[in-house]
């Protein structure tokens, strides 16, 4: 009998991050009191000059109409002289891609790049969409773990051995979610050079760039090594650092051939990106980066009072992360243990209890790689993200 319904389609698990937050928005919406550290969001509203531009594109006729599917040459030229600022590449603007968001950078960098059977190297824990989108571009998600021990970063040592005849592309993010760990320089170079000894495309999401701390910059891959150029896609946009999640605007960056297939796609997937928002991406690019500042000094003070305070949480160990506005917490202490009446036997039984007992709402590393760990958005009020770990320390104390 024929399937009533794609079974590629069908395959696809629900974005996990996502199912947690709408269950701690449904239960808000009933009136219970939950604390969400679910949503990989800032709190934040859209810096006012970004939107300023916004309503000024609206009302102009030109921005009513269909554009390039490529995007705005304005953007695409905003876009590389970003490029060149914090990646510390040059790229020509018509080596640059605008997708609505970079969840569609992601999905058509790899339609691009892999056939059937083709594997993707996946530093693990990953982001929960970067399995989805392998497979649904017929490839083979090879999962390569790194524990808090190792700060949640692979090794050469561990690529290597990942490495078959079948290895197409290697997956690199840092800042990452979802522990926010970044890769130092040495780190970037050596992972760079390897990939390139052995012809190995590169898909590096660079969407977390400009939110560090402690001093540390994030690394370009392509930066460190520049004849990494030809074989590799750079994923970007505005959403977390502008506080724009809701906007849509991401881009590629890369080697031509693979910018001209992605734009053909996307000339059939969805066409160009919305207008006004690509306007509004121009503002936020080429406008004052004080916002984005004062955005980050709020995250750094907030990622400080989150690792301090989920580390007296009686079984749960948390490192200090040095990017993106996460915290992976390994509770591999709380596994096993009995927490008022109930045991749980893995993170995602911890992350129903939290939500049942204390109404505290967190993703399971479930959601991310192996089962023992939860990913902490501290994009969330100051007040909120206190309040929800002295919850947390009352329930597994």
């Amino acid at each position: 009998m024929t399937p009533r319904l794609s079974n590629k389609i069908t395959a696809i698990a629900e974005s996990a991050t996502l199912k947690v937050d709408s269950k701690a928005k449904a239960l808000k919406a009933q009136g219970a009191p939950v604390i969400s550290y679910a949503a990989g969001e800032p709190d934040f509203a859209t810096p006012e000059h970004i939107v300023e531009a916004a309503l000024v594109a609206a009302r102009d006729p030109k921005n009513h109409r269909y554009t390039p599917a490529k995007g705005l040459p304005d953007l695409r030229e905003a876009v590389a002289a970003k490029t060149l600022r914090d990646s510390k590449f040059e790229a020509p603007a018509d080596n640059v891609l605008i997708t609505n968001g970079g969840k569609q950078s992601v999905y058509e960098s790899f339609q691009v790049l892999l056939n059937p059977g083709d594997e993707v190297i996946v530093p693990t824990p990953y982001w929960t969409t970067y399995p989805e989108v392998i497979a649904l571009a017929d490839g083979v998600a090879v999962d390569v773990f790194a524990d808090a021990a190792h700060g949640y970063k692979v090794t050469l040592e561990q690529l290597e051995s990942a490495r078959t005849p079948r290895t197409k592309v290697l997956l690199f993010v840092s800042p990452s979610n979802p522990t926010g760990a970044v890769y130092s320089p040495e780190e970037t170079r050596e992972i760079g050079e390897w990939a390139l000894a052995h012809g190995i495309w590169i898909i590096t999401d660079e969407i977390y760039q400009n939110l560090t701390y402690d001093g540390v910059e994030a690394t370009s891959i392509v930066g460190a090594v520049p004849e990494l150029a030809e074989q590799t896609l750079v994923v970007n946009g505005v959403a977390k650092s502008y506080a724009m999640t809701g906007w849509r605007v991401g881009w590629t960056v890369g080697p031509k051939d693979a910018i001209t297939a992605m734009t053909n796609l996307q000339s059939h997937l969805s066409g160009n990106v919305n207008n006004i928002a690509q306007r509004a991406a121009v503002a936020a690019l080429t406008g004052s980066q004080e916002p984005v500042e004062q955005m980050r000094q709020a995250f750094d003070r907030r990622r400080h009072a989150i690792v301090e305070q989920l580390n007296l949480v009686n079984g749960f160990s948390v490192p200090t992360p040095k990017g993106a506005f996460y915290v992976y917490a390994d509770v591999s202490g709380v596994i096993g243990r009995e927490i008022d009446g109930v045991t749980p036997r893995s993170s995602l039984e911890v992350a129903d209890l939290m939500l049942e007992k204390a109404q505290v709402a967190a993703v399971p590393g479930e959601a991310f790689g192996p089962s023992g760990y939860l990913r902490f958005s501290y994009a969330l009020g100051d007040d909120a993200l206190r309040e929800g770990a002295e919850r947390l320390q009352k329930l597994f104390a």
